[in-house]
């Protein structure tokens, strides 16, 4: 299947598809709770002539097409939505609210995109599905949950998805990102950074306000926590090796004049090597253990860590060979994609079924508009990114795009 026989068939495909991305938009799920995409997803891929497995981790969806002896290609695309208000404007906005884990009712949108990566896998699913004259092969195409929360895939893997599909020989997905609508990027090595949220909880001594000798104050040791956590990046990590540490949240005491007992604080770290990850974290207890016996607390400091994420390192050979078809396909629109600092978990898939993978990134921003805010310099501040409630990517050449990639990418095995 060249290129135009691809796009011929992406534009049979576009009436359903834009359809079926608005209704997507507008109905979003949080993570584990994707009950109703899962079944549209199924529905859509029973039509195209897949076998379908369902509820794999809870709700997630594959569909298999065989077609003949060859490779056998995964493709993912993940469904989750986020607990946030939508603020587009849009037409076909999302004015949904949920239940979330602890209970309460939280708006929620697609604010990251997720409705584009099922539209167009199912969308690259319809095409080579049509198209099984022009390869051979298997192509697998899974419909993950819960990626926001970072356990999605694992649950997946948990649940016996080595067993109901056939052993991939490469697994391929892509993330739109706020970049110019059209364009296609990759990145061979670390692309997204593996990521370690922590809570820490120090304890000292309560006191009364007016009575600070009688305490050991948690709040003081929690600033200083804070202050010597900065140390590690800047003084215990290679210059030239990336690393991010955030304290996002420091909880302690409830009035002025009472000294608390214990604090809390929560951090987030961001690494795109396993060793630095390791340092780090080692750093983090090591600071936070000799910070609490400096102030003589009476308990040791506790650590939790959790929404942990892997680190994503595409592979060399797979990345080269999809980035040499997206330079043919997409000429001057294909070109190379920035590290990342945000995380993902579709990892874990080929890490389990021992399998290399590339992640690309494909732009979803109005092409004039961001050249405008460019010029501007003023992109951080006028297009709205991943997570935030503008974020909301243009029906349009983004769903032809992201097909396309799919496709041209899965027939770089596929084809004879």
């Amino acid at each position: 299947m060249n290129t135009s026989q691809v796009l011929s068939a992406i534009e049979a495909a576009r009436a359903w598809q834009e359809e079926f991305y608005r209704d997507l938009h507008a109905h979003p799920e949080l993570s584990h709770q994707e009950r109703r995409t899962a079944e549209r997803v199924s529905e859509r891929l029973r039509h195209a002539g897949y076998e379908v497995h369902e509820g794999i981790g809870g709700t997630g969806v594959v569909g298999v097409l065989g077609n003949g002896t060859g490779p056998t290609v995964l493709l993912r695309a993940d469904m989750d939505a986020l607990p946030v208000r939508e603020d587009t404007g849009l037409p076909y906005a999302s004015t949904v609210t949920a239940t979330d884990p602890a209970g309460d009712e939280v708006p929620v949108a697609h604010a990251c995109g997720h409705d584009v990566h099922v539209s167009c896998l199912l969308g690259a699913a319809q095409v080579l599905g049509a198209g099984r004259d022009t390869w051979q092969g298997t192509l697998v195409a899974l419909f993950q949950p819960a990626e926001e929360t970072g356990d999605g895939a694992r649950g997946m893997v948990d649940e016996g998805l080595t067993d109901l599909i056939p052993a991939p020989d490469v697994a391929l997905a892509q993330h739109v990102l706020p970049a110019p609508a059209g364009q296609v990027g990759t990145l061979a090595g670390p692309v997204l950074s593996a990521a370690d949220s922590m809570r820490i909880t120090v304890h000292g001594r309560g006191a009364h306000g007016s009575m600070p000798h009688a305490a050991v104050d948690p709040v003081v040791l929690a600033a200083m926590i804070v202050i010597r956590l900065q140390t590690i990046v800047s003084r215990e990590t290679p210059p030239g090796e990336t690393a991010v540490l955030t304290v996002g949240s420091l909880r302690a005491g409830s009035k002025s004049n009472v000294i608390p007992d214990r604090a809390v604080l929560e951090l987030n770290v961001r690494t795109y090597s396993e060793s630095t990850r390791t340092t780090i974290l080692d750093a983090i207890r090591r600071i936070v253990t000799a910070e609490c016996q400096a102030s003589g607390c009476p308990r040791e400091p506790e650590f939790a860590l959790f929404d942990r994420f892997p680190l994503t390192t595409n592979d060399a050979a797979v990345t080269d060979r999809v980035a040499r078809a997206f330079g043919e396909a997409f000429g001057e629109r294909a070109g190379q994609l920035e590290q990342q600092t945000a995380s993902e978990d579709f990892s874990d898939i080929p890490t389990a079924l021992g399998v290399p993978y590339t992640y690309w990134g494909i732009g979803g921003i109005d092409p004039q508009t961001y050249q405008q805010a460019h010029e501007a310099g003023r992109v951080a501040q006028d297009i709205p990114v991943n997570h935030s409630p503008g974020f909301a990517p243009v029906l349009q050449p983004t769903l032809d795009t992201g097909t396309q990639t799919l496709v041209v990418a899965a027939l770089a095995w596929l084809a004879p």
